[in-house]
């Protein structure tokens, strides 16, 4: 893990010379150089968020870390706040925010929240078929034998959230998918109580993660996709942080 985090700072810097390399070659030039200091905007100030995250936070599915940009917004501040408060632990995203406010995480939420773009296509290309169909049956139909209620149920029909404050699943990494519900398994993750996911993903199977991983990562967002406005029954169970 600390050389995960110490290799996004390189990275960061790296990022940060490269632009001043590109300024004095501009300058040598005759041309223009990038403003500075850069315009005070929030879309300047949540630039550290793209280098993990991608530009404008529409990350792809191809590495570890989610997208962003399109979260409901209540979301996205309950995983900032979260991040902040110690109820999700990942060093480099813990110091980013550490003394930041709720006003201002709600904010930079909101900001990347409103953002509309494309998603890629889908990661997964070559699972098993049975392996899918395990996965398929978890997010439609769920468990009753276990007491374990369809993704859909939450999450919402096409599985793109729900708002103001239930993610999507779908267009995020398999490698994204299998550490969340791991770490909801193994207790490294928790929401605000009753913390629903906690109890669902203690009664999966590693078997079940790596099908529901799968399937998710398998499945197309269609174009124009965007969290639903509400869900059309009330919540299987009690869930804490699923309003702004």
């Amino acid at each position: 893990m600390k050389q995960l985090v110490n290799g996004r700072w390189r990275h960061a810097l790296a990022t940060l010379l490269a632009g001043l390399g590109l300024a004095s070659a501009a300058a040598a030039q005759g041309t223009p150089a990038p403003r500075w200091p850069p315009e005070d905007t929030l879309a300047q100030r949540v630039l550290a968020c793209t280098t993990c995250h991608g530009k404008e936070g529409q990350a792809t599915n191809l590495g570890y870390f989610p997208r962003i940009a399109g979260k409901p917004a209540g979301y996205l501040h309950h995983q900032l706040l979260a991040f902040r408060d110690g109820r999700r632990n990942y060093p480099l995203m813990s110091a980013l925010v550490e003394t930041l406010s709720d006003d201002y995480l709600r904010e930079m939420a909101e900001y990347f929240a409103a953002l509309d773009l494309p998603y890629p296509p889908p990661q997964t290309r070559d699972a098993p078929a049975a392996l899918l169909e395990r996965g398929r049956v978890l997010v439609r139909e769920g468990d009753a034998s276990r007491k374990l209620p369809a993704c859909t149920q939450c999450h919402g029909e096409a599985m793109l959230g729900v708002q103001p404050a239930i993610p999507g699943l779908l267009g995020l990494p398999r490698d994204y998918l299998n550490s969340q519900l791991g770490q909801w398994r193994s207790g490294q993750r928790h929401a605000l109580a009753p913390d629903c996911m906690a109890d669902i993903a203690r009664q999966l199977a590693p078997e079940d993660i790596a099908a529901l991983s799968a399937w998710l990562s398998s499945q197309p967002v269609p174009a124009g996709g965007k969290p639903a406005a509400a869900l059309p029954a009330k919540l299987p169970l009690p869930c804490g942080g699923v309003s702004p």
